[in-house]
């Protein structure tokens, strides 16, 4: 069984930061990319920021220069730093991984941790 767990979030004003953690743990054979969602109410989830295992990373415009992800391969370990948050950031940012399991290949999904910007 896979799990992915999140940690970080909470509520900040607007120009201020937080950082996000999650740690992916069970039965994983390898983790080919890790990276951040996120979805606003009322709105579809949306690609935030995605590492892959050797470390490229792909950034959505609107968090580009302002987030910064990172990964820690020998700990299942995907973090997300943000910088300089706006109030449309506020919203629920989901961990995804896709990996290799005994179950064969796809996504698995964190929890959800809410990110709360206030103007």
């Amino acid at each position: 069984q896979v799990q992915l767990v999140e940690s970080g979030g909470g509520l900040v004003q607007a120009g201020g930061s937080l950082g996000l953690s999650c740690a992916a743990s069970g039965s994983i054979f390898s983790i080919n990319a890790m990276g951040w969602y996120r979805q606003a109410p009322g709105k579809q989830r949306e690609l935030v920021a995605v590492i892959t295992s050797g470390g490229s990373t792909n950034y959505a415009d609107s968090v580009k220069g302002r987030f910064t992800i990172s990964r820690d391969n020998a700990k299942n370990t995907v973090y997300l730093q943000m910088n300089s948050l706006k109030p449309e950031d506020t919203a629920v940012y989901y961990c995804n991984a896709f990996l290799d399991s005994p179950r064969g290949r796809g996504d698995y999904w964190g929890q959800g941790t809410q990110v709360t910007v206030s103007s």
